[in-house]
């Protein structure tokens, strides 16, 4: 048998209140004391009760939504701004519709801001890598639609709010340079991505000011296995430290490193980029540029609500900070040259694996 639906009136009754307050409570109406609405809300709490929204719509109560595009939801950085986003918007009584495109391709965002557009949304994040004009264009076509852009160069001409791709990328190098290392090799992101781009002219500038040029230069797509895959190209070059483009391709480096049997920080220093909520449990623990998208996203509704309730911010274009957290993937250059020692060792452990296999 189907359970009982909780309707309004078990929570008036259970709160001991009105049916008329409970609905006032819900719907976010003025003139309702904090102790009165903390008592509904404890209430449906207690009794497991969720609003119907649609009943709302069709009853003509106004159901405020934000529509987010964004990148892949498998991806660390991604998945954490859209949770931080899910969480501003709901406190402030709006709901969050997603759509992630097939591909980060202009025409496959185009196609999902449509579907947010024809859901009706009230104002639009914009989270995919775009160039000037693209952005430009998708922007045009949102108005009368606040928007705001995640993944746009900081001069694009149209709002966003980005971190600090310059300031991130010499942080990076800054470290190195100070642990004594001079051969630095670079993982950037994907060619068609904005940030990727601007993080990797950031290291190739501060390399320059310091009079050195990456020793070897690699992109992947931002995935854990492509940093594993490109890592032993670029170990083959012997780095003393590489800069990669996130966290996720940083695990990678690390597990190929491993596998070549080189010490992370003693032999080569890894430092990764955003300080997603895993970097501190990495083996070692993640050295990284720290992005705050719990900040980001915050930040991002309170813009997008202040628009929405005629109050413009001053500021169409908003660089957030970034800081480098500093852990154990990252030391001191030391000599990497191997000791006698080290290759009687590694015979050994060649003699025991080949023994090994002719048993097998």
């Amino acid at each position: 048998m189907k359970p009982k639906s909780i309707t309004l009136y078990d929570v008036a009754r259970h709160a001991g209140v009105s049916y008329q307050t409970v609905s006032r409570v819900i719907n976010q109406a003025e003139h309702v004391s904090a102790r009165t609405r903390e008592k509904v809300e404890q209430a449906m709490t207690a009794l497991h009760y969720v609003p119907n929204r649609v009943a709302q719509q069709l009853a003509g109560k106004a159901l405020l939504t934000l529509g987010l595009v964004t990148a892949d939801l498998s991806l660390h950085a991604p998945s954490q701004i859209a949770a931080a986003v899910k969480r501003r918007a709901s406190l402030a009584g709006y709901n969050v519709v997603m759509s992630m495109p097939e591909d980060n391709s202009v025409a496959a965002c185009e196609a999902a801001v449509a579907g947010l557009l024809a859901q009706r949304v009230d104002a639009l994040l914009i989270n995919v890598p775009l160039e000037n004009d693209a952005a430009a264009h998708i922007a045009a076509r949102s108005q009368p639609l606040p928007v705001l852009f995640l993944d746009v160069d900081e001069n694009a001409p149209v709002p966003s709010m980005v971190f600090d791709a310059q300031q991130g990328a010499r942080l990076g190098i800054e470290h190195l340079l100070a642990l004594g290392h001079r051969r630095i090799a670079c993982l950037a992101g994907p060619l068609d991505s904005v940030s990727a781009r601007l993080r990797h002219q950031g290291w190739i500038a501060a390399l320059h000011q310091a009079g050195l040029t990456p020793c070897v230069e690699a992109h992947g797509d931002w995935s854990a296995a492509s940093g594993y895959h490109h890592a032993h190209a670029i170990l083959a070059a012997r780095p003393d430290g590489v800069v990669v483009a996130n966290d996720q391709m940083a695990l990678g480096v690390l597990r190929a490193c491993a596998e070549q049997q080189l010490q992370v920080p003693d032999a080569i220093s890894v430092i990764g980029y955003d300080d997603t909520a895993d970097s501190a449990w990495f083996t070692p623990a993640l050295t990284t540029i720290r992005q705050d998208f719990r900040l980001l996203g915050e930040r991002s509704v309170e813009w997008l609500l202040a628009r929405l309730h005629a109050a413009p911010t001053a500021e169409s274009a908003i660089t957030l900070p970034v800081s480098l957290i500093e852990r154990q993937t990252s030391g001191a250059r030391r000599s990497t040259e191997i000791t006698p020692r080290q290759i009687a060792a590694r015979l050994t452990q060649l003699a025991q694996q080949l023994a090994d296999l002719d048993r097998s």
